[in-house]
């Protein structure tokens, strides 16, 4: 979508980057495996949309959202955040992560076990898989080209065959502290697998062949953001990558905007 390399080149003239203090005495530590960011431009985004999923396809922004009742999957008008819905659920699935590989849209849904398989051109559905004797919920959704990747709230991340949509393995994610759990919204991205960790404002960067965190994002700032211009702001999450800008966007549950990042 040619809007997309518009508006972001645009917005890149407006490049402001976030720092931390310089006061060492309020920071005394500094995380290693911090990564930096900066901002490059901003767009709308719809204040009703509890973003459950976001990302890239030939120059199209897709989201997903969910909750009862108004979970659904559509294409974003960058210039206005509007969203053109192409699925709705029914009233009893709450709509969670997706991924498009091999010119199909794949969803999850979150406690129902259910996932669900789209045709990307006509949208209509092609068929419904189960995921009850591995995961605990459905969560985020990426995929490596070779095989879907998901989330199940856990600190395990769980490759499904794109075929038979089976269970292939399972990699622990872990920290220098333990297990980390609450892996939601998933990215990949270069090798690398991007996470949103519920109910914090971190995404982190993890090596997807030993589950180890080898990068934090720290997002707080954005949030803060976001809450001042928007009271009823939910939690960070959404990624959505860019390859061809390489730009790195994010945006949260109700947020007002997206924002499109550099990443060192």
């Amino acid at each position: 979508m040619k809007l997309f390399s518009k508006s972001l080149a645009i917005g890149s003239l407006l490049v402001i980057t976030f720092s931390c203090s310089s006061d060492k005495e309020k920071q005394p530590q500094t995380d290693p495996l911090k990564i930096n960011y900066a901002i490059r431009s901003l767009w709308p985004h719809d204040t009703e949309a509890f973003t459950q999923g976001l990302l890239i396809y030939n120059g199209q922004l897709f989201e997903s959202t969910g909750q009862f009742g108004t979970s659904w999957i559509g294409i974003v008008d960058i210039n206005t955040g509007k969203v053109d819905k192409k699925v709705v659920l029914d009233n009893q699935y709450f709509g969670e992560g997706i991924a498009i590989l091999n010119n199909k849209i794949f969803q999850l849904t979150w406690q129902n076990k259910i996932g669900f398989v789209y045709d990307l051109k006509t949208f209509r559905k092609l068929k419904e898989f189960k995921f009850d004797s591995f995961a605990k919920e459905g969560w985020g959704l990426t995929h490596d080209q070779a095989n879907l990747i998901m989330s199940d709230g856990t600190n395990q991340l769980h490759y499904l065959d794109t075929a038979t949509l089976e269970l292939v393995k399972s990699v622990k994610v872990m920290d220098e502290n333990g297990p980390v759990k609450n892996l939601n919204e998933l990215e990949y991205i270069e090798g690398y697998v991007y996470a949103n960790v519920w109910q914090t404002n971190l995404i982190l960067k993890i090596d997807p062949q030993s589950g180890k965190v080898v990068g934090r994002i720290d997002l707080s700032k954005l949030a803060s953001d976001a809450r001042k211009a928007s009271p009823q702001v939910d939690v960070l999450n959404g990624i959505a990558w860019h390859p061809e800008t390489r730009s790195f966007l994010v945006t949260g549950k109700n947020w007002p905007n997206i924002y499109i990042l550099k990443i060192d």
